[in-house]
C-alpha cells in the first residue's frame, strides 16, 4: 500500500511492505469537505457568535482593541481571517485604534517576510503589528497569580486593550490537549517566566496533560485563567484540513466558542490505535515541522501505538534544525533519557528550565523507543540528540527491522501525527 507522509511543503511516498501494513491512522477531518468558500465559514461564525455578542458590537466604544495573532509556526489562514476580523472590528467602532499582536509564546520573532506570507503587503503595509517578545520585561506586566502558583506576567498592550480579541486553529496538542482558545494567551502573549512555570514537570507528566484532553488538566487550568485575568473577550477559531485550509469556523466567548471547536475536532480525529513493532508518522510538514524541537509533538503520536521497545519513524525536514539550544544540549552532560527524566522530575514547579517540557516528553518517549528521524537536518545533529538518522522512509524501516531483530515487523502509519488522538487501546 502507498501512503503520502507530509514533509517540509511536499510529501514523502511511502510504500509499506506487502503483509506487514496494521493500520493508516488519519483524522477524518480530511476528509470533509467545506460547505462553503473560507471567508464564507468564518463570516458566518462572525455572525452567529456562540456565547456572546457579535464582535462589532463589542467593539462599540472601544479605543484600544487588541487583536491577538498565531505567530510563523502556526498553519493559521491569517490572511483570510485577519481582514474579516479588522473589518467586524471598524463596522462597530470605525475610528478603533488596532494592533495586531503576535503571540510568539516563547519562539523566536517572526520575521517581516513571515508577516508578509501570513497577512499579504495590505495588512503589513496598513496595520499596526507588534511582536510579541517574551524576554523583555519593557513590554511585560504582572497580572497575578496563576492557579499553579506561578506569577502570570502578560504583554502590556493586551493587558491595557479595551477589547482583547484572538484569531487561532484549533487542532489536537500533545500536553495541552488541543490547541487555541485560552492559548493565544498563555504561552502566547507571556512572560516566557510564565510559561516555565505552567509547563512544569510536575503538569507535563499529569495523566490528563495528554492530547485530546481539557476536563482535569492542569496546564488548561492555568491557561484559562490567564486569558480570563486579562480578560479575553471574543475568539475566532478555525479548523483546517491537510492542505491548511479551513472546513470550520467557531467565533464568541473564549470557553464556549473554543469547547464547540474542540468537540468538532474529537469527533473526527480521535482513532483507536493499532499497535505495531514500527510506527511511520510526521509532523504535518510545514510548518510545525521546522525542527527537531516541534517534530516531538509527532512522537507523542507514534508512542499511542508503537509495542512497547519498537520503533518510531518521525519524517520531519528541519529547514530550521534544531529548534532550541537548550533541547540541543539535552544529553551534554547526563548521557541517558533515563538520567535526564530523573534530573526533570526532581524540580520544583518554580524550577523549570528553557525547553525543559519538551526535553520531558522526548525522554519519555525515547525511554520505552528507538526514533529514526528522516529530515534534511544533519545527521551529526540528529544523533547528538540520541536518535538515528536515515535519508529516506525505506531506509528507516529498513534499519527498524535491523533494531528489532525482525525483518517481519509490523507496520502502522500515522501520516499526520499531530492531526490525530491516538486512542491508547
Amino acid at each position: 500500500m502507498k501512503v503520502s507522509v507530509p514533509y517540509g511543503r511536499s510529501f514523502l511516498p511511502f510504500e509499506a511492505p506487502d503483509g506487514r501494513l496494521r493500520s493508516v491512522l488519519t483524522s477524518r477531518l480530511h476528509e470533509l469537505k467545506a460547505g462553503a468558500p473560507e471567508k464564507d465559514l468564518v463570516r458566518a461564525s462572525l455572525n452567529n457568535p456562540i456565547g456572546s455578542a457579535p464582535l462589532r458590537d463589542l467593539a462599540k466604544g472601544k479605543k484600544n482593541v487588541v487583536i491577538i495573532s498565531s505567530d510563523h509556526t502556526r498553519p493559521v489562514p491569517s490572511a483570510v481571517i485577519m481582514p474579516l476580523l479588522l473589518e467586524e472590528v471598524r463596522a462597530g467602532n470605525p475610528d478603533a485604534n488596532i494592533t495586531i499582536l503576535v503571540a510568539t509564546g516563547g519562539h523566536r520573532a517572526t520575521t517581516q517576510e513571515e508577516l508578509l506570507t501570513r497577512y499579504g503587503p495590505d495588512i503589513v503595509k496598513n496595520e499596526r503589528i507588534v511582536v510579541h517578545n517574551s524576554h523583555d520585561d519593557g513590554v511585560l506586566v504582572r497580572v497575578g497569580t496563576l492557579p499553579s502558583g506561578g506569577d502570570l506576567i502578560l504583554n502590556k498592550l493586551a493587558v491595557e486593550a479595551d477589547l482583547l480579541v484572538a484569531e487561532g486553529f484549533i487542532e489536537p496538542h500533545f500536553f495541552a490537549g488541543f490547541s487555541g482558545g485560552r492559548k493565544s494567551v498563555l504561552p502566547g502573549i507571556a512572560s516566557y517566566k510564565t510559561v516555565l512555570a505552567n509547563h512544569c514537570a510536575e503538569f507535563i507528566a499529569h495523566d490528563r496533560a495528554r492530547t485530546g484532553i481539557l476536563e482535569g488538566n492542569p496546564i488548561h487550568a492555568d491557561m484559562v485563567f490567564a486569558a480570563r485575568s486579562v480578560n479575553l473577550a471574543f475568539v475566532c477559531n478555525v479548523v483546517i484540513d491537510s492542505d491548511k485550509r479551513i472546513i470550520a469556523a467557531f467565533s464568541g466567548e473564549m470557553e464556549q466558542a473554543h469547547e464547540k471547536g474542540c468537540q468538532f475536532v474529537g469527533r473526527y480525529a480521535r482513532v483507536k490505535a493499532v499497535p505495531a513493532d514500527i510506527v511511520v508518522t510526521s509532523n504535518g510538514g510545514y510548518p510545525l515541522d521546522q525542527n527537531l524541537y516541534q517534530a516531538v509533538k509527532s512522537m507523542t503520536a507514534g508512542e499511542a501505538t508503537c509495542n512497547k521497545g519498537g520503533v518510531i519513524i518521525v519524517a520531519a525536514e528541519c529547514s530550521d534544525g534544531h529548534g532550541g539550544e537548550a533541547f540541543y544540549r539535552t544529553f551534554e552532560h547526563i548521557p541517558t533519557p533515563e538520567g535526564v527524566m530523573n534530573l526533570i522530575l526532581a524540580r520544583g514547579r518554580d524550577q523549570t528550565e528553557p525547553d525543559q517540557w519538551q526535553i520531558q516528553i522526548f525522554a519519555r518517549v525515547l525511554m520505552d523507543y528507538t526514533v529514526i528521524m528522516v529530515t534534511s537536518a544533519p545527521k551529526e545533529m540528529v544523533e547528538h540528540l540520541n536518535m538515528r538518522w536515515a535519508p529516506s522512509l525505506a531506509e528507516a524501516v529498513s534499519m527498524g527491522e535491523d533494531i528489532l531483530g525482525n525483518p517481519q515487523a509490523s507496520i502502522t502509519v500515522v501520516p499526520d501525527g499531530v492531526a490525530v488522538i491516538v486512542d491508547k487501546a
